[in-house]
């Protein structure tokens, strides 16, 4: 029995250390994301309740890693999954970006579900990102998508990234055979400069959708100053079946001050896609004008957990049968702790 153990232990030694020696991981890793809001009426909250309330803000988890198939060759692969911990009822488990590539020296290709590259084009700009105060309060197109096709292009002289994600046409198609939307659903972007800073202070994208039912236009751009952090988006959006159409603007400043980083935000929407006007009237309406300002702070208390809080003030108004509408505000207070493993 002893000798069997032993040589069960020393076979699986071998295989593990076979296994690091081709690839990278599998590496386990997740996210718990938690806070308390108080909402005056739940249009942006991730539960859409008013009042206070506990909000899960993506906590996940998931499994990455490559392996090595030849010189210039790696399959490389990503499993992950939302885990809600704070409704009663519902799925428990939900899709995240989950997908199987090659990374070779002509680029990366992925295909499964993923966020698209024009969702992915806004780089570091989202400062409030996953919270109430996501841009996707504002924008369309922040889309995660599956049965599709993603491509991304070797840094060309250290600088420019060439993006594309194209989605099937099977998984978008009724029991009838008519199509979820009239357009081929596919996203564009370029890229220049590095999001995170590290081999360059500034980061700028250009990107195109027709994923979702939209067809639309963005610009981002983000440079870092010593301690400072300056950007701006802008995006134009035009629905694929109505006359709905319109632009949408963020500016925002972060200031690190002794490891707290303060943040400040400015945004507008006179398009209507955004998760706020969506959730706050019933009755589509014209000349949308929608605005937010947010501000707040984040803090890492250590290298794997971070407390965050922000205040957003919602507000804005549109027109129906030609007649200007108030909406109505959505003051938000949120404090929260993320812990990354």
């Amino acid at each position: 029995m002893k000798k069997t153990l032993i040589s069960a232990s020393v076979a699986s030694v071998i295989a593990m250390t076979s296994f690091s020696a081709l690839a990278e991981g599998p590496s386990f890793y997740g996210r718990l994301d938690l806070s308390v809001t108080n909402s005056d009426n739940g249009a942006t909250t991730q539960n859409g309740k008013d009042g206070t309330v506990f909000e899960n803000n993506f906590s996940h988890l998931g499994v990455k890693g490559s392996e090595s198939l030849s010189k210039n060759i790696d399959v490389i692969y990503q499993m992950e999954f939302q885990v809600e911990n704070t409704a009663k009822e519902g799925d428990t488990f939900k899709a995240r970006n989950t997908y199987l590539g090659l990374k070779t020296n002509a680029g990366t290709v992925l295909v499964g579900r993923n966020d698209t590259v024009f969702k992915q084009s806004e780089g570091g700009i989202d400062l409030f990102g996953n919270t109430n105060a996501d841009i996707d309060r504002l924008v369309g197109g922040q889309t995660r998508s599956g049965d599709g096709i993603w491509y991304y292009s070797p840094k060309i002289a250290d600088l420019v990234t060439l993006n594309a994600t194209y989605l099937m046409e099977d998984n978008y198609v009724d029991e009838n055979g008519n199509h979820s939307f009239e357009d081929q659903q596919y996203a564009l972007s370029a890229t220049i400069g590095d999001k995170k800073f590290k081999a360059q202070n500034f980061y700028v994208a250009a990107a195109y959708n027709t994923i979702g039912g939209i067809d639309a236009y963005r610009g981002v751009a983000q440079v870092k100053l010593g301690n400072f952090k300056l950007g701006g988006l802008y995006q134009s959006t035009e629905s694929q079946t109505t006359d709905q159409e319109g632009d949408s603007y963020f500016v925002n400043i972060a200031y690190n001050l002794n490891g707290v980083n303060l943040k400040a935000e400015y945004g507008k929407d006179e398009g209507g896609f955004g998760k706020y006007y969506k959730n706050i009237t019933e009755v589509d309406g014209t000349d949308v004008d929608v605005q937010v300002i947010t501000v707040g702070a984040d803090y890492k208390v250590a290298k794997s957990t971070m407390i965050y809080g922000h205040y957003a003030m919602y507000e804005g108004s549109h027109k129906i049968l030609g007649n200007k509408v108030d909406l109505e505000d959505d003051n938000v207070f949120t404090v929260g702790v993320r812990y990354n493993f």
